[in-house]
C-alpha cells in the first residue's frame, strides 16, 4: 500500500496567481505524460470540471471509485482528493477555474455554490459539451474581449453542471450536500466562507468566526481542513490575499493604498504577508501580471 502523502498541485500556477481567466487543456495533454494515470492529489484553490468526449477510465473521488465513460462530466471542487486512470487515447477537456473567478461568478446566484461543493459525476448534455468546447476554442485564441467571453462561458458551464448534478440527485433521490454528518461539516464550512466574505477586511481571527458560528476554534479548523485541505486560518488569509491580487492586477492603486483598504495598519506588514503567500512581492506580482 502506498503511504506517500497526498500532493497538492497548482496546475497552472497557484504560486503565481491570475495567469489567466481560467485554464483549459485536453485530457491527453497531461495524462499521456503519466501513462494515462494521475495519482491522488488535490488543488486547494482550484475548481476543475472534466468532460470525457470519447474513451473512458476510472475516477477516484475522495476515496470512492467511479467509472468514466463517453459523455461523462466530472465535478471536482477545491480541496477534494482525486485521481484518474484513463483508457489510452481518451479524448476530452479539463477546465480549471481559480478561486478568484469563482468568487466573481457566485454572487447572488442562490444555492449554486453549495450544489457544486461536492465531487460528483454526471452525464453531460449537448449544452454542457458545447460550453466546454467553446471554452477550449476561446482559451486557445486571442480574440477581442477574450477575457469577458471566457468569464461568461465559465459561468454558463458551472450553471449547466449544477443542473446536471441536480438532475442526477433527483433521479437517485439523493440529498443535497449538507445532510448527514459529512454534510453538516461541509455546511459549517460554507457558513464560514460566507462569514469570511463579509468580514475578511475586518481581520477577524479564527476565534471570532468560531464564536459567530457557535463552535470551538478547534472544531472549526478541523472541519475546514476536512472540507478544503487547509485549516480555517488559511482560508481567512487566502481571502485577503485574493483581494490583494485582484487590486494589484486590475487597479492602479498604490501598494500602500491597497494595504490600508484591506485593513492593514502597516503597508510593510502587508507586503511581507503577500510575499509569503505569493512567493513574490506586491510590486513584483504587478510587474509579472503586466508582462503577460
Amino acid at each position: 500500500m502506498d503511504h506517500s502523502p497526498i500532493q497538492s498541485y497548482s496546475l497552472f500556477g497557484e504560486s503565481r496567481h491570475l495567469p489567466d481567466v481560467l485554464h483549459c487543456e485536453t485530457i491527453p495533454e497531461r495524462s499521456v505524460l503519466h501513462g494515462w494515470e494521475l495519482a491522488p492529489h488535490r488543488h486547494v484553490r482550484l475548481h476543475q470540471l472534466l468532460l470525457i468526449e470519447s474513451g473512458g477510465g476510472v475516477a477516484h473521488l475522495d476515496g470512492e471509485q467511479q467509472p468514466l465513460a463517453s459523455g461523462t462530466l466530472v465535478n471536482v471542487p477545491p480541496g477534494h482528493v482525486h485521481a484518474f486512470r484513463f483508457e489510452p487515447r481518451t479524448q476530452g477537456w479539463v477546465a480549471t477555474l481559480a478561486d478568484e473567478l469563482m468568487d466573481e461568478i457566485f454572487v447572488r446566484v442562490g444555492d449554486v455554490r453549495r450544489a457544486l461543493a461536492r465531487p460528483a459525476i454526471a452525464r453531460a448534455d449537448a449544452r454542457t459539451r458545447q460550453a466546454m468546447g467553446q471554452i477550449w476554442q476561446e482559451f486557445r485564441g486571442r480574440s477581442p474581449a477574450r477575457a469577458l467571453v471566457l468569464r461568461g462561458l465559465a459561468a454558463t458551464l458551472l450553471g449547466w453542471t449544477a443542473r446536471a448534478l441536480a438532475q442526477q440527485r433527483h433521479e437517485a433521490q439523493l440529498p443535497l450536500p449538507g445532510d448527514g454528518a459529512q454534510g453538516a461539516q461541509a455546511a459549517l464550512v460554507q457558513r464560514l466562507q460566507a462569514l469570511i466574505e463579509a468580514h475578511f477586511q475586518d481581520h477577524w481571527q479564527v476565534a471570532d468566526y468560531a464564536r459567530a458560528l457557535s463552535v470551538s476554534p478547534t472544531h472549526l479548523s478541523r472541519a475546514a481542513r476536512a472540507a478544503t485541505g487547509v485549516p480555517a486560518l488559511r482560508l481567512i488569509e487566502a481571502r485577503l490575499m485574493r483581494e490583494a491580487r485582484r487590486n494589484l492586477a486590475y487597479t492602479h492603486l498604490s501598494v500602500a493604498t491597497i494595504a490600508y483598504a484591506l485593513g492593514y495598519a502597516d503597508p510593510a506588514y502587508f507586503s511581507r504577508a503577500f510575499t509569503r503567500d505569493a512567493g513574490v512581492s506586491p510590486r513584483g506580482f504587478r510587474s509579472r501580471i503586466g508582462a503577460q
